[in-house]
Protein backbone atom coordinates (compact mmCIF):
# COMPACT_ATOMS: atom_id res chain seq x y z
CA UNK A 1 0.00 0.00 0.00
CA UNK A 2 2.71 2.66 0.90
CA UNK A 3 4.23 2.89 -2.83
CA UNK A 4 0.31 2.65 -4.05
CA UNK A 5 -1.53 6.00 -4.62
CA UNK A 6 -4.33 6.65 -2.97
CA UNK A 7 -4.98 9.94 -5.04
CA UNK A 8 -3.76 10.98 -8.39
CA UNK A 9 -4.72 14.18 -10.47
CA UNK A 10 -4.01 15.36 -13.72
CA UNK A 11 -5.03 18.65 -15.38
CA UNK A 12 -7.58 19.56 -13.14
CA UNK A 13 -9.77 22.34 -13.06
CA UNK A 14 -13.19 23.90 -12.00
CA UNK A 15 -14.44 27.05 -12.33
CA UNK A 16 -17.48 29.14 -11.17
CA UNK A 17 -18.61 31.20 -14.01
CA UNK A 18 -15.36 33.45 -14.30
CA UNK A 19 -13.67 32.61 -11.44
CA UNK A 20 -11.38 29.97 -12.12
CA UNK A 21 -11.02 27.85 -8.35
CA UNK A 22 -8.95 25.21 -9.32
CA UNK A 23 -6.13 25.81 -12.07
CA UNK A 24 -4.35 22.65 -13.86
CA UNK A 25 -3.84 21.02 -10.86
CA UNK A 26 -1.87 17.72 -10.74
CA UNK A 27 -1.06 15.66 -7.67
CA UNK A 28 -0.18 12.71 -6.35
CA UNK A 29 -0.68 11.40 -2.86
CA UNK A 30 0.65 8.47 -2.05
CA UNK A 31 -0.93 5.93 0.30
CA UNK A 32 -0.65 5.45 4.40
CA UNK A 33 0.33 9.21 5.05
CA UNK A 34 -0.78 12.01 6.18
CA UNK A 35 -0.85 14.90 3.27
CA UNK A 36 -1.45 18.53 4.80
CA UNK A 37 -2.79 21.08 2.26
CA UNK A 38 -2.67 24.24 3.12
CA UNK A 39 -3.16 27.44 1.62
CA UNK A 40 -4.52 31.15 2.19
CA UNK A 41 -8.72 32.09 2.54
CA UNK A 42 -10.14 31.96 -1.10
CA UNK A 43 -6.71 29.72 -2.80
CA UNK A 44 -9.08 26.91 -3.71
CA UNK A 45 -8.74 24.30 -0.72
CA UNK A 46 -12.64 23.50 -0.37
CA UNK A 47 -13.13 23.58 -4.14
CA UNK A 48 -10.07 21.04 -4.17
CA UNK A 49 -11.77 18.92 -1.58
CA UNK A 50 -15.36 19.04 -2.93
CA UNK A 51 -13.65 17.58 -6.19
CA UNK A 52 -11.85 15.06 -4.53
CA UNK A 53 -14.95 13.74 -2.67
CA UNK A 54 -17.21 13.46 -5.57
CA UNK A 55 -19.51 16.62 -4.03
CA UNK A 56 -18.95 17.98 -7.08
CA UNK A 57 -17.70 17.74 -10.48
CA UNK A 58 -14.79 19.52 -12.36
CA UNK A 59 -14.76 21.44 -15.98
CA UNK A 60 -11.32 19.43 -16.89
CA UNK A 61 -8.96 16.94 -15.81
CA UNK A 62 -8.78 13.35 -14.59
CA UNK A 63 -9.29 12.20 -10.70
CA UNK A 64 -8.42 8.89 -9.48
CA UNK A 65 -9.11 7.98 -5.96
CA UNK A 66 -8.07 4.64 -4.47
CA UNK A 67 -7.30 3.69 -8.40
CA UNK A 68 -10.95 4.57 -8.71
CA UNK A 69 -12.00 6.82 -11.87
CA UNK A 70 -13.64 9.06 -9.11
CA UNK A 71 -15.66 11.40 -12.60
CA UNK A 72 -17.29 7.92 -13.74
CA UNK A 73 -17.89 5.91 -10.44
CA UNK A 74 -18.47 8.39 -7.58
CA UNK A 75 -20.04 6.06 -5.64
CA UNK A 76 -17.42 3.68 -5.63
CA UNK A 77 -15.03 6.33 -4.24
CA UNK A 78 -17.66 7.35 -1.45
CA UNK A 79 -17.77 3.73 0.08
CA UNK A 80 -14.23 3.99 0.52
CA UNK A 81 -13.46 6.92 1.84
CA UNK A 82 -14.25 8.85 5.15
CA UNK A 83 -15.03 12.94 5.12
CA UNK A 84 -15.14 15.35 7.96
CA UNK A 85 -16.03 19.05 6.54
CA UNK A 86 -15.51 22.17 8.09
CA UNK A 87 -19.29 22.86 8.48
CA UNK A 88 -20.72 21.55 11.85
CA UNK A 89 -22.81 18.36 11.51
CA UNK A 90 -24.70 16.52 14.42
CA UNK A 91 -27.80 15.30 15.16
CA UNK A 92 -29.29 17.60 18.19
CA UNK A 93 -31.49 15.02 19.64
CA UNK A 94 -28.95 12.32 19.98
CA UNK A 95 -26.69 11.35 22.94
CA UNK A 96 -22.72 10.93 21.97
CA UNK A 97 -23.28 7.40 21.92
CA UNK A 98 -26.17 6.85 20.10
CA UNK A 99 -24.88 9.05 17.34
CA UNK A 100 -21.73 6.92 17.49
CA UNK A 101 -23.73 4.08 16.64
CA UNK A 102 -26.22 5.47 14.39
CA UNK A 103 -23.76 6.12 11.89
CA UNK A 104 -21.93 2.57 12.42
CA UNK A 105 -25.47 1.51 11.19
CA UNK A 106 -25.39 3.80 8.41
CA UNK A 107 -22.30 2.38 7.30
CA UNK A 108 -23.93 -1.33 7.66
CA UNK A 109 -21.43 -1.69 10.51
CA UNK A 110 -22.07 -5.42 12.08
CA UNK A 111 -23.91 -5.00 15.61
CA UNK A 112 -21.17 -6.37 17.98
CA UNK A 113 -18.48 -4.27 16.03
CA UNK A 114 -20.20 -1.11 16.25
CA UNK A 115 -20.47 -1.41 20.12
CA UNK A 116 -17.18 -2.02 20.57
CA UNK A 117 -16.20 0.64 18.24
CA UNK A 118 -18.29 3.06 19.94
CA UNK A 119 -17.02 1.95 23.29
CA UNK A 120 -13.14 2.43 22.07
CA UNK A 121 -13.93 5.73 20.17
CA UNK A 122 -15.91 7.38 23.54
CA UNK A 123 -12.78 6.14 25.13
CA UNK A 124 -10.20 7.75 23.02
CA UNK A 125 -11.70 10.95 22.39
CA UNK A 126 -12.60 11.42 25.88
CA UNK A 127 -16.32 11.04 25.39
CA UNK A 128 -17.11 8.59 27.94
CA UNK A 129 -18.13 11.55 30.55
CA UNK A 130 -20.25 13.46 28.36
CA UNK A 131 -21.49 9.85 26.58
CA UNK A 132 -25.31 10.53 27.58
CA UNK A 133 -25.19 14.21 27.22
CA UNK A 134 -27.33 15.32 23.60
CA UNK A 135 -25.30 17.09 21.34
CA UNK A 136 -27.64 20.52 21.06
CA UNK A 137 -25.75 20.54 24.86
CA UNK A 138 -22.75 20.12 24.18
CA UNK A 139 -19.83 23.18 23.50
CA UNK A 140 -18.49 23.63 20.06
CA UNK A 141 -15.22 22.02 20.71
CA UNK A 142 -17.21 18.44 22.28
CA UNK A 143 -19.47 18.68 18.90
CA UNK A 144 -16.24 18.53 16.93
CA UNK A 145 -14.98 16.12 18.72
CA UNK A 146 -17.59 13.66 18.64
CA UNK A 147 -17.62 14.84 14.58
CA UNK A 148 -14.58 13.30 14.16
CA UNK A 149 -14.62 10.47 16.05
CA UNK A 150 -17.87 9.07 14.28
CA UNK A 151 -16.12 8.90 11.21
CA UNK A 152 -13.97 5.77 12.51
CA UNK A 153 -16.96 3.57 13.49
CA UNK A 154 -16.58 2.66 9.90
CA UNK A 155 -13.90 1.13 7.67
CA UNK A 156 -11.89 3.61 5.32
CA UNK A 157 -8.37 3.49 2.81
CA UNK A 158 -8.44 7.20 2.85
CA UNK A 159 -10.21 10.15 5.43
CA UNK A 160 -10.34 13.68 4.87
CA UNK A 161 -10.27 16.48 7.40
CA UNK A 162 -11.40 19.77 7.00
CA UNK A 163 -9.75 21.92 9.60
CA UNK A 164 -10.62 18.92 12.40
CA UNK A 165 -9.23 20.59 15.35
CA UNK A 166 -11.56 23.83 15.11
CA UNK A 167 -13.02 24.86 18.46
CA UNK A 168 -10.23 22.74 20.27
CA UNK A 169 -8.38 23.15 23.02
CA UNK A 170 -5.01 22.60 23.25
CA UNK A 171 -4.77 19.78 24.84
CA UNK A 172 -7.79 18.00 22.61
CA UNK A 173 -5.93 19.09 19.20
CA UNK A 174 -2.79 17.44 20.45
CA UNK A 175 -4.63 13.77 21.32
CA UNK A 176 -6.70 13.94 18.57
CA UNK A 177 -3.14 14.10 16.34
CA UNK A 178 -1.77 11.47 18.02
CA UNK A 179 -4.70 9.73 17.54
CA UNK A 180 -4.11 10.47 13.60
CA UNK A 181 -0.82 9.81 13.84
CA UNK A 182 -0.99 6.21 15.23
CA UNK A 183 -3.97 5.25 13.04
CA UNK A 184 -1.87 5.97 9.80
CA UNK A 185 0.76 3.80 11.13
CA UNK A 186 -1.25 0.88 12.86
CA UNK A 187 -3.72 0.34 9.99
CA UNK A 188 -1.52 2.41 7.02
CA UNK A 189 -4.80 4.72 6.74
CA UNK A 190 -4.45 7.88 4.00
CA UNK A 191 -5.28 11.12 5.13
CA UNK A 192 -6.01 14.26 3.56
CA UNK A 193 -5.77 16.80 5.82
CA UNK A 194 -6.41 20.93 5.21
CA UNK A 195 -5.81 23.48 8.47
CA UNK A 196 -4.79 26.96 8.88
CA UNK A 197 -2.87 25.77 12.00
CA UNK A 198 0.95 25.82 10.37
CA UNK A 199 2.70 23.69 14.08
CA UNK A 200 -0.15 21.21 13.80
CA UNK A 201 0.68 20.48 10.04
CA UNK A 202 4.39 20.53 10.91
CA UNK A 203 3.65 17.94 13.78
CA UNK A 204 1.49 15.72 11.31
CA UNK A 205 2.00 15.43 7.72
CA UNK A 206 4.53 13.43 6.17
CA UNK A 207 4.42 15.79 2.95
CA UNK A 208 2.78 19.22 2.56
CA UNK A 209 1.23 20.91 -0.36
CA UNK A 210 0.63 24.60 -0.97
CA UNK A 211 -1.77 26.18 -2.85
CA UNK A 212 -2.76 29.77 -3.85
CA UNK A 213 -4.83 31.13 -6.37
CA UNK A 214 -5.82 27.75 -7.52
CA UNK A 215 -2.82 26.00 -8.30
CA UNK A 216 -0.29 24.12 -6.69
CA UNK A 217 2.77 26.30 -6.02
CA UNK A 218 5.10 23.04 -3.73
CA UNK A 219 4.99 19.80 -2.33
CA UNK A 220 7.24 18.56 -0.45
CA UNK A 221 8.22 16.83 3.55
CA UNK A 222 7.93 19.95 6.17
CA UNK A 223 11.87 19.23 6.46
CA UNK A 224 12.18 19.64 2.69
CA UNK A 225 10.54 23.04 2.70
CA UNK A 226 12.33 23.87 5.56
CA UNK A 227 15.89 23.35 3.47
CA UNK A 228 13.99 25.00 0.12
CA UNK A 229 12.36 28.13 1.48
CA UNK A 230 14.06 28.03 5.12
CA UNK A 231 17.44 29.07 5.06
CA UNK A 232 17.08 32.45 7.10
CA UNK A 233 17.39 32.37 10.76
CA UNK A 234 16.22 34.35 13.29
CA UNK A 235 18.88 35.90 15.74
CA UNK A 236 17.81 37.75 18.73
CA UNK A 237 20.55 39.24 21.10
CA UNK A 238 18.87 41.02 24.68
CA UNK A 239 21.72 43.38 25.77
CA UNK A 240 22.03 44.29 29.31
CA UNK A 241 20.88 48.41 29.08
CA UNK A 242 19.30 50.55 26.04
CA UNK A 243 21.50 51.85 24.05
CA UNK A 244 20.99 54.21 21.58
CA UNK A 245 21.88 53.99 18.08
CA UNK A 246 23.15 50.00 18.83
CA UNK A 247 21.61 49.61 14.80
CA UNK A 248 23.45 51.84 13.68
CA UNK A 249 26.99 50.23 15.13
CA UNK A 250 25.40 46.62 13.43
CA UNK A 251 24.27 47.61 9.94
CA UNK A 252 27.16 47.67 8.36
CA UNK A 253 27.51 43.60 8.75
CA UNK A 254 26.63 42.05 5.40
CA UNK A 255 23.42 39.93 4.64
CA UNK A 256 21.31 40.58 7.10
CA UNK A 257 18.24 42.54 8.06
CA UNK A 258 18.16 44.27 11.70
CA UNK A 259 15.44 45.38 13.52
CA UNK A 260 16.03 46.99 17.51
CA UNK A 261 13.22 46.79 19.91
CA UNK A 262 13.35 50.04 22.09
CA UNK A 263 17.71 49.38 22.52
CA UNK A 264 17.40 46.03 24.02
CA UNK A 265 16.58 43.45 22.04
CA UNK A 266 18.03 42.83 18.68
CA UNK A 267 16.69 41.05 15.99
CA UNK A 268 18.48 39.53 13.18
CA UNK A 269 16.92 37.80 9.80
CA UNK A 270 19.89 36.28 7.86
CA UNK A 271 20.82 33.04 5.57
CA UNK A 272 24.19 33.29 6.74
CA UNK A 273 23.75 33.12 10.31
CA UNK A 274 27.02 31.65 11.83
CA UNK A 275 28.99 34.47 10.02
CA UNK A 276 26.68 37.17 10.99
CA UNK A 277 26.37 36.67 14.67
CA UNK A 278 29.96 36.26 14.86
CA UNK A 279 30.36 39.78 13.41
CA UNK A 280 27.59 41.08 15.63
CA UNK A 281 29.68 39.47 19.00
CA UNK A 282 32.71 40.70 17.91
CA UNK A 283 31.54 44.68 17.56
CA UNK A 284 29.16 44.07 20.71
CA UNK A 285 32.35 43.40 22.66
CA UNK A 286 34.55 46.23 21.24
CA UNK A 287 31.86 48.49 21.97
CA UNK A 288 31.63 46.75 25.81
CA UNK A 289 27.98 45.85 25.11
CA UNK A 290 27.04 42.95 27.68
CA UNK A 291 24.60 41.13 26.27
CA UNK A 292 21.77 39.13 28.50
CA UNK A 293 20.54 36.56 26.13
CA UNK A 294 21.19 35.20 22.54
CA UNK A 295 19.00 32.74 20.97
CA UNK A 296 19.43 31.30 17.19
CA UNK A 297 15.52 30.20 15.78
CA UNK A 298 15.13 28.54 12.41
CA UNK A 299 12.46 29.56 10.47
CA UNK A 300 9.63 27.40 11.01
CA UNK A 301 6.70 26.50 9.09
CA UNK A 302 4.40 29.44 8.90
CA UNK A 303 7.02 31.76 7.82
CA UNK A 304 7.53 29.60 5.01
CA UNK A 305 3.92 29.64 4.10
CA UNK A 306 3.84 32.93 4.39
CA UNK A 307 7.00 33.53 1.99
CA UNK A 308 5.52 31.00 -0.41
CA UNK A 309 2.52 32.55 -0.69
CA UNK A 310 4.06 35.96 -0.83
CA UNK A 311 6.33 35.11 -3.72
CA UNK A 312 3.45 33.51 -5.66
CA UNK A 313 1.32 36.77 -5.30
CA UNK A 314 4.24 38.94 -6.47
CA UNK A 315 4.87 36.19 -9.24
CA UNK A 316 0.97 36.87 -10.84
CA UNK A 317 1.27 40.82 -10.24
Amino acid sequence: MMNMSSIEVHSLSKSYNSILAVDGVDLNVKSGQVFGFLGPNGAGKSTLIKLLTTLIQPNNGKISILGINAIKQPLSVRKKIGVVLQQPSYEPTLTVEKSLEKYGMMWNVDKKIRKKRTEELLTSFELITIRKKRNEDLSIGQRRRVQVAREFMHDMDLLFLDEPTVGLDPSARRKLLDFLKNKVKETGLTIFYTTHVLTEAEYLCDNIAIINNGKIITVNSPNELKKTFGKEKTIKIHVASTIEDLKKLLQEIPDCDIEQDGGIIITIHSTNSEIVLMNVLKILNQNNISIEDLSAVPTNLEEIFLKVVSDSNASNN
